[in-house]
């Protein structure tokens, strides 16, 4: 079996981390979620916590430098011999040039393509264990346990869920990151998925995307 080395593109919300956790499974390769790196780099407190921590709370982008050398340290690992996927990473045009000078292959790119009124509802409904870091959805995913997550810790709404913030996330989004489709596409490597309402349908079209 080929090595997969995919990015997975899409406004925030619109089902990247969902679709890279059932890929990482299918295929025994490991999701990379930039933004999980950056929140558990926050949650310590480190300087690069702090500085990183301004920037996520205005909904603007971590600088490109700091992004890409957790990235660079990240896949060094030896989990991610045999493929991986990034999830929600590059973010703009500059990161995946930076990829491709890092000597780091690019196989597959599926943009997941979801209206922006739509994921001002999904972001909206996100709910995100503090202890465990389940995420769950009021309308799509509830907790059975209401307000609190299985493990029995509060649930919360991430600061960069609430709705001025996602607005700006989505505002940069289309002006720094959609121009990586085009990006992509001149490489022969770019295909879209639409995502559906219901997470088996989105799912069985970026398998299909994948494996076509």
């Amino acid at each position: 079996m080929r090595n997969i080395n995919l990015s997975l593109l899409g406004a925030p919300g619109a089902g990247k981390g969902t679709q890279a956790e059932i890929i990482s499974e299918k295929y025994g390769i490991p999701a990379i979620s930039t933004g999980a790196i950056i929140r558990e780099e926050i949650a310590s407190g480190s300087p690069l916590g702090e500085t990183v921590k301004s920037y996520t709370q205005a909904g603007a982008l971590v600088p490109d430098e700091v992004v890409i050398d957790i990235i660079k340290a990240r896949l060094a690992k030896p989990d991610c011999e045999n493929g991986f996927i990034l999830d929600g990473f590059p973010r703009t045009v500059p990161q995946a040039e930076a990829l491709c000078e890092l000597g780091v292959e690019i196989t597959d790119v599926i943009s997941i393509e979801v209206a922006d009124e739509d994921i001002m509802d999904r972001m909206a409904g996100r709910r995100v264990c503090k202890a465990c870091g389940a995420t769950f959805h009021t309308k799509f995913k509830p907790s059975p346990n209401g307000e609190k997550c299985t493990c029995g810790a509060e649930l919360t709404r991430r600061a960069d869920d609430d709705p001025e913030v996602v607005k700006s996330r989505l505002v940069i989004y289309h002006e720094t990151t959609e121009p990586l489709k085009a990006f992509y596409e001149a490489k022969g490597l770019l295909k879209i998925v639409y995502g559906q309402e219901k997470l088996e349908d989105t799912t069985a079209l970026t398998a299909a995307a994948l494996e076509g």
